[in-house]
Order: C-alpha cells, then sequence, then structure tokens
C-alpha cells in the first residue's frame, strides 16, 4: 500500500518518462540546432506520438528548462537558513553553491543541456523567465536583511547580480575546453562582483 511519504507508482513513471523525453531533446538539439528539431522527431525517437509529448511539456522549449520552480525554491530556502548576520552578497552565493552541490548531477549531459540553452533565441527567453521566477523569491528575502534607504531597489540590484554571476559561472563550465568546475566559477563570478562594503 503507498503512504502519503512516498511517491505513487505514476509519479515515478511520469517522473522517468519526462526524464527520458528530455535526455532525447536534448541529444537531438545538441546534434542537429534547436530550431531544426520538431515536436515531432523527439516523440517519433522516444517512441510516443506528438500528442504524448505535449502530455509531458508545453513546447520543446519546456524539454531543456525543465520545472523552474523546485530549483528557485531550493535557492530560496537554501537563503533563508543562512545566518541573519551574514553578508548578504556572501549567504546569495552559498545559496546558489547549495544548489550546484546537489547529487545525481550527469556532468557531461549537465553541461550539453547548457550549451542548448544558449544556442536559440526562444530558449534564451525561457531562460529570462527563470531570472524574473527566482528574482520573485528571492527579493524579499534579500530586502528584509538590508537596513537603510532604497531597500527594495538595492534587494533588486543584488540578486539580478547574484543569477548574472550564476548563469556567466555555467556558461563557461559547460564549455567543451573549460576544466574549473561549476562551483568554483560560481565563486569567481561572485567575487569580480562582491561588494567593498557588504550588505
Amino acid at each position: 500500500m503507498e503512504t502519503s511519504s512516498n511517491p505513487g507508482l505514476r509519479d515515478i513513471t511520469r517522473k522517468a518518462v519526462r526524464t527520458r523525453i528530455a535526455e532525447v531533446a536534448i541529444d537531438l538539439f545538441a546534434q542537429q540546432g534547436f530550431d531544426a528539431v520538431t515536436v515531432e522527431q523527439i516523440a517519433a525517437e522516444v517512441g510516443i506520438s506528438a500528442r504524448s509529448f505535449h502530455r509531458y511539456f508545453p513546447a520543446k522549449e519546456d524539454a531543456v528548462i525543465g520545472d523552474l520552480v523546485p530549483w528557485g525554491e531550493f535557492v530560496r530556502d537554501a537563503f533563508a537558513a543562512r545566518p541573519a548576520d551574514e553578508p548578504v552578497w556572501d549567504s546569495l552565493r552559498a545559496s546558489f553553491e547549495a544548489l550546484l552541490a546537489q547529487p545525481n548531477r550527469d556532468e557531461q549531459r549537465s553541461k550539453r543541456t547548457m550549451r542548448v540553452l544558449t544556442s536559440a533565441a526562444s530558449l534564451r527567453a525561457r531562460n529570462l523567465e527563470k531570472h524574473l521566477l527566482w528574482a520573485s523569491l528571492l527579493t524579499p528575502l534579500v530586502q528584509e536583511r538590508l537596513a537603510g534607504d532604497l531597500a527594495v531597489l538595492r534587494a533588486q540590484t543584488l540578486v539580478q547580480a547574484s543569477l548574472a554571476c550564476f548563469d556567466v559561472a555555467l556558461t563557461t563550465w559547460a564549455e567543451p575546453d573549460e576544466t574549473m568546475d561549476a562551483v568554483e566559477l560560481l565563486r569567481q563570478s561572485f567575487a569580480t562582483l562582491a561588494p567593498r562594503n557588504p550588505a
């Protein structure tokens, strides 16, 4: 009997199918180019119909981007758990580091996904949606930690800058010849913009 604390078989199966579709899609995008690959091609490669594809992903961009909400919530919760007296910029960096430290990451596939993500205008637009979503989750918490005038503006600036550092670090990490790991690149990116008077 299933318990409420465990995912049901249907949920497990659905997640496995989503993962398989995404893997096939990203491989095709990497080989042929995102704009050249159709939903019908992806579906045929997986062995499902195009209609079934759309049950799992509304559009082919979603097969690359995935579900943005859980990871944004993870970063938000990681930030909320940081010490209240820690500089905000350090807390933001540590929160993104915690995300990169999550297990079960296939490094080569993750790099391929990042390269695909930056290869098409529609995907870059969806990545901007990620920025906006994650910013909406992080900014209120950052604002609470800031004293003085213009707290909202300063919070928005810090959060947007942190997201830019995260994206630059991952884009650099995804380059075929890059040897530094993602966490070290993230630290270097954040260090470049580290405020002289930490908030």
